[in-house]
């Protein structure tokens, strides 16, 4: 009897098999962490608190969401009451509020999903972590994620990779080889570890491209993304009077070198680089239209107020066509560095949130 096809990858499916969903398919869920008033956002709770409503009840037109919070009484009163999709509050201690990095990645093994729960440790020890690192633990004993979880003594945040489905994984050397993460391997013992982890066959490390500002040691998702269609949107800075231009320059040509699984090479499509934004302190901010966020039936973009916005949400339209692009102002984000792909963290359709 001859093994069945994988729907997704169309090679044959083998027993124990494990994969790394694409962000494009189909998704269960998103989760977020809500912001508190005793965080890094207590100066500007009412601005950041309204910017995370708007995006949570964009997303929940399109899928369930979880939100952990410090007070579900607190938190859902600052919601409408019908939107499409639920809205679950669970209670949860946190430090901050990046779920795409302290959340768990989910793999699937053999159609079924894992949560695999690494070290979160602020980022390379920048900052307090230890109630962050704690959520994913915290959520699957009250019940709320039903799934087996595997816990690894390894550093890694979600922002640092980004998979395109098929086998493939992208990160940059500059995170994955912070001296504060997992100083105790090099790069060829990270590549077996993550193929293992992730059922992976390739792994394209990035060795060039940073935002000013940024303090995740050049997360992935803030500078290439993969797309379907073998296609890779990346931040490309045409000015040469920019501190950025000659990084992303050369991280673009890297990207040209750059192959699939089968070696065919992907389709690399630019976006563009806004106009600097700054803190009330005058320092630069890390804007990028890198981090936006897909879900079932539209991809939801992060703008600036800057004259880029309109041709990255054209760019992104073009990239995931049939799906709704909704632009969100992110400025009030940025302010603590991060933007929309940073709050959030999908889990695939196999992955049902627990009412």
């Amino acid at each position: 009897m001859s093994d069945s096809l994988n729907d997704v990858t169309g090679i044959p499916a083998v027993k124990n098999q494990v994969r790394l969903p694409a962000e494009w398919e189909e998704q269960g869920f998103v989760q977020f962490t809500f912001p508190h008033r005793n965080g890094d956002w207590a100066y500007m709770y009412e601005r950041v608190s309204a910017c995370f409503v708007e995006i949570i009840e964009a997303v929940a037109r399109f899928e369930p969401v979880l939100v952990g919070c410090h007070s579900s009484e607190e938190v859902s009163r600052l919601f409408r009451s019908d939107t499409l999709f639920p809205i679950r509050f669970a209670e949860t201690a946190s430090n901050d509020t990046w779920a795409r990095d302290h959340s768990a990645i989910t793999v699937l093994r053999d159609g079924i999903p894992e949560l695999h729960d690494f070290i979160f440790n602020g980022w390379g020890q920048k900052f307090e972590s230890g109630l962050d690192n704690r959520i994913t633990r915290n959520l699957a004993q009250n019940g709320v994620l039903n799934a087996t979880i595997i816990s690894h003594e390894y550093v890694l945040e979600g922002g640092a990779i980004e998979s395109d489905g098929a086998g493939t994984l992208l990160t940059t050397s500059e995170c994955l080889l912070s001296p504060f993460r997992n100083p105790q391997m090099n790069r060829d013992q990270i590549t077996e570890f993550l193929k293992e982890t992730f059922g992976l066959s390739k792994v394209l490390w990035l060795d060039h491209g940073f935002l000013s500002g940024d303090d995740t040691d050049s997360h992935i998702d803030t500078l290439a993304r993969f797309c379907p269609d073998s296609k890779i949107a990346y931040v490309k800075c045409s000015s040469p009077d920019d501190e950025h231009y000659d990084a992303l320059q050369t991280m673009g040509k890297q990207l040209q070198t750059f192959t699939d699984a089968e070696n065919n090479p992907y389709k690399l499509v630019p976006l563009p680089f806004p106009d600097a934004c700054f803190d009330a302190n005058g320092e630069r901010l890390p804007a990028t239209y890198a981090n936006f966020l897909v879900v079932n039936g539209g991809v939801l973009v992060p703008v600036y107020g800057v004259p880029q916005d309109q041709e990255a949400l054209d760019t992104i339209g073009e990239l995931f066509p049939g799906r709704e692009v909704i632009g969100v102002n992110c400025k009030p984000l940025i302010d603590q560095h991060g933007s929309l792909h940073c709050i959030t963290m999908q889990y695939p359709a196999e992955m049902k949130l627990n009412e």
